[in-house]
């Protein structure tokens, strides 16, 4: 293998280029950065390919350039509507073939001969055997969908996947002519007497009911709300969870589970005896306990569980795990052998293979929990439907705006049930920065490209697909992941990673595609380093960006003025990983990091130049006549929401965290266990927690809510 020290060379920067590895890259201080051999050479191995010597390298190059002439069609093939593309069909040379498209029946069925194009391509001699190729093409007049090229030739048929998406993704709920504006929220930190101490379902479906009555807000965007392990301790972070497809049962509301209604009385007893400890959490201004709200939960859940459904409620459940399955069998195949071995971790080697004898025999034996899951997940899609409803009766134009995290847990159920399709041998990610000078590692398995690819792209539609089932919108973190990600080799620091490429075209219009058949919106969280081509080619498809105020400056450091902000954009304040506003304009982000250790410079340095922001902006408010002397600190964050407002952005959000004058962060970035990220119950700026019952009758909300909705 290389020295670390050694540049690569021609035949590997051709291999690495081949497979979509990027050796270099422009970091955050403008310099240029070039990867060594060795972090080529283990990138690719994380890609399924040998470069360890010139001999192994030669023989990749080979493998990788008769790839497609060994197989009769490409793995899958994702074109825009009303264009029309060539289809290669690599054929023995001279052998006869036909194609034809059959159309999904979502777009009305039926089929469609394929002509041939008259496109000559000089056969090639692969693994003993001349291949041609012949050409056939694919009209422009094909409609969205999800159909299936075939090829016929004289001994075999082939077929694979062709996914024709929108060229743009269109705006809905009449955003072209009138912006909406909504709240930005931390669901698990929303609590109400009636939650187990953490905020579930049914205090969405009360908030945003309130929001669109009493705010005349159209949305609410909530962290994601994806699947955590089944046993405890759980995993708090809302952005590593076991899966991104399906719901953590931690947010259903047990009392609101139909049979629930019906027990006997002995079993309602147990249910509130195991509610106790959970509901004595209701208004404790201290960490929220994921684990004691999970145990009581699951406790009461299994009580619902076990009572008899009426045969069309178990017919209504039958038929939601037939359109769920295999994915979500074996997600919750997952859950029962989390449970047998007592968390995500000590695993027998052989229950980490999907494959194996011994997950074949818990299949089994475990039939029962595999049942019981499938149902957590078949009550969490019936009180998220529930939510999603009251949100559009509530008069919102989009309602549930959900949030999709960049990866998953890496001994999560997505890694194991989907690792044909993760690169395993490498997380992803980010190179150094001015905050992070070592690099950050988030220990996430990436997608793996060519086999994503080779899957049709359908465990990547799936999830959209779930997702966007019972929501109006769909935010999308980090989506410069949708067209490349740095990752890092498994025993490598993260300064030793590269770049590796997607297909973007795909990605996205796939993305697209499932937001059309939705009715959705998509929002790309495009901050940070991202190519200005990239925020260009995500407005051309019709994917909102993202605008916050505090990272929106001009050329001199200054505020961006407000009519220079982007249009196709959702745009706030603040975000998650910032404190609250009124915690921003106190310097709580430089207190926080110095106490924490965090700081690369001196504190009284990075203070001056926190100070230096605010009064920049506060100087701005004034010269637009937003503020005046002496405000309070309401008067300044209210104006603050009406800079934002006088953006063209077609999307608005409001921190809920803003509207009851809270001051502690939900996430302090760079930190695990140092700070209690993502436990902070929702409370007022005396620190009272604030309940989803107060909420709308909270002074300082209401006087922001108007704001925003005369804006």
């Amino acid at each position: 293998m290389p020295d670390a020290v050694t540049p690569p060379d021609e035949s590997l920067l051709r291999l690495a280029a081949a497979y979509g590895v990027v050796p270099d890259y422009h970091g955050h201080d403008g310099g240029h950065h070039a990867a060594s051999a060795q972090t080529l050479v283990a990138v690719l191995a994380a890609l399924g390919v040998d470069a360890s010597s010139p001999e192994r390298i030669a023989l990749a190059l080979q493998n990788v350039d008769h790839a497609p002439w060994r197989r009769v069609l490409p793995p899958v093939v994702v074109v825009r509507a009303g264009r029309q593309v060539h289809v290669p069909v690599h054929v023995s040379h001279g052998e006869a073939v036909t194609a034809w498209i059959e159309l999904d029946d979502e777009a009305g069925g039926g089929r469609r001969d394929l002509v041939q194009a008259d496109v000559w391509v000089e056969p090639r001699a692969v693994d003993g055997r001349l291949v041609g190729r012949a050409t056939f093409t694919l009209p422009a007049d094909l409609p969205l969908g999800w159909h299936e090229m075939y090829a016929r030739l004289p001994d075999t048929t082939a077929h694979a996947p062709v996914v024709v998406t929108p060229d743009r993704l269109e705006l809905i709920g009449g955003l072209e002519r009138r912006r909406a504006w909504g709240y930005l929220a931390q669901l698990y930190s929303i609590r109400s007497r009636a939650s187990w101490g953490v905020g579930d379902l049914s205090d969405l479906a009360e908030v945003v009911a309130l929001a669109g009555r009493r705010s005349g807000a159209d949305f609410v965007l909530v962290n994601p709300l994806a699947a955590a392990e089944p046993t405890t301790p759980m995993t708090p972070s809302p952005y590593l969870p076991a899966t991104r497809r399906f719901v953590n049962p931690l947010y259903i509301r047990v009392e609101d589970v139909r049979e629930a209604a019906y027990l006997s009385s002995a079993d309602r007893a147990l249910v509130e005896w195991a509610a106790e400890p959970a509901l004595a959490l209701g208004d404790d201004p201290r960490q929220i306990d994921r684990d004691v709200a999970w145990t009581a939960k699951k406790a009461a859940l299994e009580v619902v569980f076990a009572a008899p459904r009426s045969p069309a409620r178990q017919q209504a459940f039958d038929d939601y795990v037939a359109a769920e399955s295999p994915g979500l069998e074996t997600f919750a195949l997952w859950c029962a052998l989390t449970e047998r071995y007592g968390g995500i971790t000590g695993w027998p080697d052989a229950a980490r293979d999907v494959t194996s004898d011994l997950v074949a025999a818990a299949r089994a034996e475990l039939a029962d929990r595999v049942v019981f899951h499938e149902w957590l997940q078949w009550v969490a899609d019936e009180q998220l439907a529930a939510a999603q409803r009251a949100a559009r009766e509530a008069g919102m134009r989009i309602g549930i705006m959900h949030d999709l995290a960049v990866g998953a847990h890496p001994e999560g159920a997505d890694a194991w049930a989907l690792g044909e399709v993760m690169a395993t041998g490498a997380t992803v990610g980010a190179p150094p920065d001015m905050y992070n000078q070592q690099g950050q590692d988030w220990s996430q398995p990436p997608w793996h490209p060519d086999a994503l690819a080779r899957a049709g792209y359908r465990p990547y539609r799936d999830m959209i697909r779930t997702l966007l089932r019972h929501a109006g919108a769909l935010r999308i973190d980090h989506v410069i992941g949708l067209f490349r990600l740095w990752w890092v080799p498994r025993g490598h620091p993260a300064t030793e990673g590269a770049y590796v490429r997607y297909d973007h075209e795909a990605l996205v219009g796939i993305l697209a595609l499932e937001a059309h058949r939705a009715g959705a919106v998509v929002i790309g969280e495009d901050l940070g380093t991202v190519e200005p081509w990239v925020r260009d080619y995500l407005a051309e498809r019709g994917i909102l960006g993202t605008s916050v105020l505090w990272f929106e400056k001009d050329h001199l450091g200054n505020p961006l003025p407000p009519e220079q902000y982007r249009r196709l954009t959702l745009a706030s304040v603040t975000t998650h990983d910032l404190p609250p506003t009124a915690g921003y304009l106190a310097g709580e982000h430089v207190a926080l990091r110095a106490r924490l250790g965090l700081l690369t410079k001196p504190v009284e340095e990075v203070a001056a130049e926190a100070d230096d922001e605010r009064e920049r902006m506060i100087a701005a408010l004034r010269g637009r006549g937003l503020l005046g002397d002496q405000p309070s600190e309401r008067e300044v964050v209210e104006a603050l929401h009406r800079w934002v407002l006088a953006t063209p952005a077609v999307l608005v959000g409001v921190a809920l965290t803003d509207s009851v004058g809270e001051r502690r962060a939900q996430n302090q970035p760079g930190t695990d266990r140092e700070y209690p990220n993502w436990k902070v119950p929702l409370a007022d700026s005396a620190g009272r927690v604030v309940l989803v019952e107060d909420l709308f009758d909270n002074a300082r909300l209401a006087s922001l809510a108007a704001v925003m909705d005369r804006g």
